[in-house]
């Protein structure tokens, strides 16, 4: 059992620590918390590209929309090895609108 489910089960047990025992705990405490940040950060950044089929799915639109909005430059594909594909931050900025 580690600190963390102790301290979940018994929410009125009393510790002792040292301090240095406290500066190792809060030293822990930050660096994970630095690494999840760090993780999603690499995440959100890492750009994907769905397919027209994916696309369309993902709006709940036809396909016949993506390809009226080519035509209006509202989604523009890009062509990878032969295939359209749409960056998927494109995709997640007509999400948030």
């Amino acid at each position: 059992m580690n600190l963390y489910d102790l301290l979940n089960d018994n929410t009125s047990l009393n510790i002792t620590i040292n301090a240095g025992q406290l500066i190792e705990a809060i030293d822990y405490c930050v660096n994970k918390t630095r690494r999840e940040l760090e993780q999603q950060i690499t995440d959100a950044n890492t750009e994907t590209y769905p397919s027209i089929e994916q696309v369309a799915k993902i709006l709940n639109v036809d396909k016949s929309t993506l390809w009226r909005w080519r035509k209006q430059s509202y989604l523009i594909p890009i062509e990878i090895g032969g295939k359209r594909r749409y960056r998927m931050s494109d995709v997640k900025k007509i999400l948030e609108r």
